[in-house]
């Protein structure tokens, strides 16, 4: 396990780092998860083992420092993942991002272009995600207001979203799962949309194929996105079909 200071309080980024060639590979997880839990295995598989892997893990989530000062925005997180990747001397990384990982690997590539050379995107959020009330993922969370989610708000996701997810949910400090989920749903300004169309860098988007077809993919395509629909998985691609997940990410990878 390795670790940086992210924020100028001390609090510190953890991740787990896997030895190998430059240029580095950064894996990113998604809301209440964790990026050793999530990329474990396909960051060691055939397909993409062999670079420098950073399994790294946000502020609030994992095993990285869960201050209740921090703010938890997207712009925030890309904030203090930079100090994080520029403590551990990463430049033009290989981003691969999951979720709400990928919102923040989007920001981080538009507010820190020297750390990042291409973006791997997974499934990730690219809009404002309407308020649902009831719901597990990030729409639900932030239907809560921090004190009622904070009260026992956090029992009724625990019970809605099973033990899988709530292995790694339940390792996230509760403000920075609230925080991040309301932050998450509002997005940003300009939009992660916006800000993908604008970057200059590869960026491959894979999603789940029975999700097809992705919302404005048109747009994204002539922007220079490429969008790889992926079989037999739901939201978390790498965990349900690791090899098409090692295979779709390794072309995106290689792509000039």
């Amino acid at each position: 396990m390795r670790s940086a200071v992210a924020t100028t309080e001390g609090d510190r980024i953890r991740w787990v780092e896997l030895p190998g060639r430059e240029r580095a590979r950064v894996y990113v997880h998604g809301l209440g998860a964790t990026s050793p839990a999530y990329f474990a295995e396909t960051a060691v598989h055939p397909l993409l083992a062999g670079h420098r892997s950073l399994l790294i893990d946000l502020l609030g989530h994992g095993i990285s420092d869960r201050p209740t000062a921090f703010d938890y925005t997207l712009e925030a997180h890309a904030d203090a993942l930079a100090e994080a990747l520029t403590s551990a001397g990463v430049t033009g990384a290989e981003l691969i991002a999951h979720s709400m990982g990928g919102s923040v690997a989007i920001v981080l590539a538009a507010r820190h272009p020297r750390l990042v050379s291409r973006l791997v995107l997974v499934d990730a959020n690219l809009d404002p995600i309407p308020l649902q009330a009831g719901s597990g993922g990030s729409s639900g969370i932030a239907a809560y207001s921090e004190q009622e989610f904070l009260a026992g708000g956090w029992r009724e996701v625990r019970d809605r979203v099973g033990p899988h997810w709530w292995s790694t949910m339940r390792l996230a400090g509760r403000e920075a799962l609230h925080r991040s989920a309301v932050h998450l749903t509002r997005g940003t300004t300009p939009t992660m949309r916006e800000l993908l169309l604008d970057l200059k860098i590869p960026r491959t988007y894979l999603l789940p194929e029975d999700d097809s077809p992705l919302p404005g993919a048109d747009a994204l395509t002539e922007s220079g996105v490429v969008v790889v629909s992926i079989p037999d998985c739901g939201h978390n691609i790498m965990l349900d079909n690791p090899d098409a997940f090692a295979s779709a990410t390794a072309a995106a990878l290689d792509q000039e």
